[in-house]
């Protein structure tokens, strides 16, 4: 039996719609059920205490606070370092055995299961260069984990920039330089970010990595050289120990919000970036 094109064109889109809001349903149902078990716990005693009696009383703000400190240290690293590897390899030179070499090894490190990077990390940061468990190391380490994404994810945004746009500006005498700060970065800004978001939201859910170098002091980080307990941490060990379910649903639904938040955050920032320029 022959299918006409109109009706496998509708079959294929009842399929591709079907699949996109099972999606959407499988993620909200997530959503939904950790917000509407963890709402009720947070408040305001929860958010600015200190964890008291291995969590299963006081709040999270120390886990806060070194959620924070770990994922600031890794984005600041790893950002200048990713964004300029991706103009080098778009803008500054041509396809040639090295940049394969980068790329090829931008895509490997990005395979590498998290605890591999914690292992890394233990050695070479808490270890070998003597910071212990620390922010510093847990940052450092981290920042190694998200670098393969900010490079891919820039030098796509910087790809998409049409050339016509950087011809214009050496037509009108602007040096290469003026003309990726100028006209190809704004453009690209958008996707750049978005790599750095995804980035960020890795960094804030890290467990392993995290737990390897920074460490699961439950005392408030005074420096960067303090050990510190992110919050993906402190409800990966409530929820496996059994130490406060309740608990572990209360900081996973601020989990949630806070991800949220850096989102629409970075977003703003971002647009009101380009409505400047323009």
């Amino acid at each position: 039996m022959k299918i006409s094109a109109r009706t496998s064109q509708n079959i294929a889109k009842v399929i591709i719609w079907s699949a996109a809001l099972l999606v959407i349903v499988i993620l909200l149902a997530i959503i939904l059920y950790i917000l509407a078990k963890g709402i009720p716990v947070l408040s305001w005693q929860f958010l600015t205490e200190i964890p008291r009696n291995m969590g299963r009383s006081g709040g999270i703000s120390s886990s806060i606070v070194g959620t924070l400190l770990v994922t600031s240290v890794a984005v600041i690293v790893a950002m200048p370092f990713g964004i300029g590897t991706a103009f080098y390899l778009t803008e500054y030179t041509r396809e040639s055995r090295i940049t394969r070499i980068i790329r090829f090894s931008a895509e490997s490190l990005a395979g590498i299961p998290s605890i591999v990077y914690g292992l890394f990390g233990f050695i070479f940061f808490v270890t070998y260069l003597k910071l212990g468990w620390s922010v510093l190391s847990g940052g450092l380490t981290m920042a190694i984990m998200i670098l393969p994404t900010i490079i891919r994810t820039s030098e796509e945004a910087i790809r998409t920039v049409p050339n016509l746009y950087r011809e214009v500006g050496y037509s009108l005498g602007a040096t290469k330089w003026q003309t990726i700060t100028k006209t190809v970065f704004p453009s690209a800004l958008p996707g750049i970010a978005n790599g750095v978001i995804l980035s960020i939201g890795r960094c804030v859910a890290e467990t392993a990595a995290v737990m390897l170098t920074a460490g699961s002091a439950l005392r408030m980080p005074t420096s960067l050289f303090s050990p510190t307990r992110t919050m993906a941490i402190h409800f990966y060990i409530l929820a496996r120990e059994g130490i406060s379910i309740e608990n572990a649903y209360g900081t996973a639904a601020l989990l949630i919000t806070l991800i949220f938040l850096i989102n629409v955050v970075f977003n703003m920032l971002v647009n009101r970036f380009i409505a400047k320029g323009r």
